[in-house]
């Protein structure tokens, strides 16, 4: 049997990041968290970050120093979430939302992590959750 437990982002401050994601998900960072570890429960799985020296950014998409890892956010107002995360210290990397308004944009977390906000056609929102459509 296999559990995924923890999704950990290497960084080099663990509350600085804990935090933005904090304010990007509207979820709190844990009690408990520190300059060495600290994460933000999503049901039974942590988003964790963890402190390292000598961090250096991945350049994406740039072989040299690549990504390793990015994560996506499924909105239902790209524009308006976008105000926010930029507000919150990200940065606009790459728009790829067509003109009917579907697509995602990549941005980079203010350590320089790519992640996206993301538009999928036919997704519909419950309290539930999402419910995705049908794929081919």
């Amino acid at each position: 049997m296999l559990r995924l437990t923890d999704f950990i982002i290497d960084c080099p401050d663990t509350m600085k990041l804990a935090a933005f994601y904090s304010e990007v998900t509207g979820l709190p960072v844990k009690e408990g968290s520190n300059e060495n570890w600290a994460g933000i429960q999503f049901g039974e799985i942590e988003l964790a970050f963890t402190q390292v020296e000598d961090y250096r950014a991945p350049q994406w998409p740039d072989s040299e120093h690549p990504k390793q890892f990015h994560l996506d956010f499924e909105v239902d107002d790209i524009e308006a979430e976008q105000r926010r995360v930029l507000a919150l210290g990200a940065t606009l990397q790459r728009d790829c939302v067509g003109p009917d308004g579907y697509g995602f944009r990549v941005y980079a977390d203010p350590i320089g992590h790519p992640f996206c906000l993301c538009r999928n056609k036919g997704v519909i929102w419950t309290d539930q959750g999402l419910i995705w459509p049908e794929r081919g």
